[in-house]
């Protein structure tokens, strides 16, 4: 433990700063879209929908109605019918004729949609509208495996995936670059903000400004007089320069797992450490009482108790002005402190004034 901690704390360390401006920003206008729909499985081995639930037979008897075939939802008693809720999602500018993946998910109570077949089906924006068709076979990710009583279960065998299962029939609703275009930071920031405003003006804005920060999270670029009929290269470009991002100082620990994430940045104020364990151990010993032969006595169970305490030597750790948590870590790993300990510690610097640092407990 104590040396994937240290490692991890040196990868961090060694990271670099600068990062390409495509992971850093999304362009405002330009996202995905979520579908949705109702469909129906059919093909199913006895594992669809039983009589209980009525809308699944209520679909099944419209499907088979605009097929020419009449019949009352209350006479269907199938079990290899199953209602499910179809989701997708559309990418920005997708082309009516591509493929999206799909998931189905049981909606009723079928157990199992393995090797079942998903039925036309439209999906739907948040506008009502059509944007896509899926149809194919269902995939799960599980199984269901024995009968009766007896039964093994992996993963969940009530969701599948068809992948390229649905084909899209309208374009999706994205708004086209223009002449200018707002960045959206993923992480909101204002240094990063303005050294993204920065990098972009000493590209493209030799002799004007294109770029201004908004604010924290919004930077706003018009495209130069030579790139106005470009917008797709001048995107493109500008997704590729290289920008220094500024990060908070923060710690993230995981207690359940004794897991510590942490910065190169996180200073500590002059401060004395000192650490020690104590542990009480209480055993308790039950020993039979047998009474000698012909006597009255009777046979009883009596409890022996016995208490321990350990308390370990205290282990002292002294950091000087300008220390850095890796020094902390280093030396706390030197005098044989665990993770647990390490996060333990971290929590009481926060609460003394001492970390100037964000302190995430998950």
């Amino acid at each position: 433990m104590r040396r994937l901690l240290v490692l991890c704390l040196a990868l961090v360390c060694g990271l670099p700063a600068a990062s390409r401006l495509k992971d850093l920003v999304s362009i405002e206008g330009i996202r995905e879209n979520q579908l949705v729909g109702y469909g129906v499985v059919v093909g199913l081995s006895k594992t669809g929908d039983r009589q209980t639930t009525i809308f699944s037979a209520q679909s099944l008897a419209n499907v088979l109605e605009r097929m020419g075939v009449s019949v009352s939802p209350s006479a269907i008693r199938v079990t290899n019918t199953a209602a499910v809720m179809v989701t997708a999602t559309l990418p920005p500018f997708a082309q009516p004729g591509s493929k999206i993946d799909v998931t189905a998910a049981a909606i009723g109570d079928s157990t199992n949609l393995q090797g079942g077949l998903l039925v036309m089906t439209s999906l739907r924006g948040a506008d009502g509208q059509v944007y896509a068709v899926a149809q194919g076979p269902v995939v799960t990710g599980g199984f269901v495996a024995g009968r009766g009583g007896v039964t093994q279960t992996v993963n969940h065998p009530t969701v599948g995936r068809i992948p390229g299962g649905a084909t899209v029939e309208r374009g999706a609703p994205s708004i086209q670059p223009s002449s200018r275009v707002n960045l959206q930071l993923r992480s909101a920031d204002f240094a990063t903000s303005a050294r993204v405003a920065e990098a972009i003006n000493k590209s493209y804005g030799k002799q004007a400004p294109v770029a201004r920060a908004e604010n924290a999270a919004l930077v706003s670029v018009a495209a130069p007089a030579e790139w106005k009929d470009r917008m797709t290269e001048f995107i493109a470009c500008l997704e590729e320069l290289k920008v220094e991002v500024d990060t908070p100082a923060k710690i993230v620990v995981n207690e359940r797992t004794g897991t510590i994430v942490m910065g190169k940045d996180v200073r500590i104020a002059p401060v004395a450490i000192l650490h020690g364990n104590l542990s009480v151990e209480i055993q308790t010993k039950l020993t039979v009482s047998q009474p000698a032969p012909l006597s009255q006595g009777r046979t009883e169970v009596i409890p022996d108790t016995s208490v321990a305490a350990r308390e370990e030597p205290a282990k002292n750790v002294v950091l000087n002005e300008g220390a850095t948590i890796e020094e902390l870590v280093r030396a706390l790993t030197a005098v044989g402190s665990s993770a647990r300990d390490i996060i333990a510690i971290l929590q009481n610097l926060r609460a003394a004034g001492a970390l100037d640092a964000e302190l995430e407990v998950i």
